[in-house]
């Protein structure tokens, strides 16, 4: 983020509402902390005219392609529910969801120990990982998180383990099972993988942008953009023009490069 910030500018600005007399981001959290290690003094920003719970909501949409986790979701819809008081089936309106998938999320968050979703925010345990912690009762649940953090387990280890726990039928066996557990997976954890080359990493970006375009340009296809009459949906499409140009020139420049490496190869 920092040296597209310091290559183009900022192309795409961030979001915010106007609470408790001052503005609140809601979107763009990277860019604002790769600014401030810039020392850039000011950035743009796009302030919208909700209320709390809608900018809550609004966080969600702008990560509907499956950026959170159901984890995060589950941290939005108990916002809504707590700190806003709505009900469920508003929360499902305001996030156009059905009201059984809010109370999934709401039982999932609600169900997971305070020291794990903790341990989430904190970078120690990814999202995944701590979904699957979240089927365990809460009173193993931050030993197997403590287990996971310490030995640098993946998700599916994490899955293993929980599998093998949920098998047994009380606290003190569990624990006896997480106190004992093999010390030969830290090994397999340890087991360097080879790097992805700059190549690999190219392809797998380009691959990802087709993805996401094919969606976007069917979706904007398929139905007028006013359909929703959304701001965020508008503002959000005028911000992508800047970005897309400027990915063009970059991959023009890429191109031509290209060929007059090539055409010098290939003189005698």
């Amino acid at each position: 983020m920092r040296r597209s910030l310091e290559r183009h500018g900022q192309l795409t600005a961030v979001a915010a509402f106007d609470g408790n007399g001052g503005l609140e981001l809601i979107d763009g959290f990277k860019r604002l902390r790769a600014a401030q290690r810039l020392g850039w003094a000011s950035l743009r920003v796009r302030v919208f005219g909700f209320d709390a719970a809608t900018a809550t909501a609004v966080i969600g949409s702008l990560h509907e392609h499956g950026s959170l986790t159901e984890l995060e979701e589950g941290w939005i819809v108990r916002s809504l529910c707590r700190e806003h008081q709505l009900s469920q089936g508003a929360v499902g309106r305001l996030l156009r969801r059905h009201k059984s998938w809010v109370c999934r999320r709401l039982v999932l968050v609600e169900g997971l120990d305070e020291a794990v979703q903790a341990d989430v925010r904190l970078g120690l345990l990814s999202a995944r990982s701590a979904i699957a912690v979240a089927a365990l009762p809460r009173g193993n649940q931050r030993q197997a998180a403590e287990l996971v953090i310490g030995r640098g387990m993946t998700t599916r280890q994490t899955e293993a383990l929980v599998r093998q726990l949920r098998e047994l039928s009380s606290d003190a066996a569990r624990g006896a099972l997480i106190h004992q557990w093999p010390e030969t997976l830290s090994v397999e954890v340890a087991r360097p993988t080879r790097p992805r080359s700059e190549r690999e990493l190219l392809l797998a970006d380009v691959a990802t942008l087709m993805r996401a375009g094919v969606r976007l340009e069917v979706r904007l296809l398929g139905r007028p953009i006013a359909v929703d009459g959304a701001e965020v949906t508008r503002e959000a499409l005028a911000d992508l023009a800047p970005l897309l140009e400027a990915l063009g020139a970059a991959i023009a420049r890429s191109l031509t490069l290209q060929d007059q490496v090539d055409a010098t190869l290939a003189q005698p």
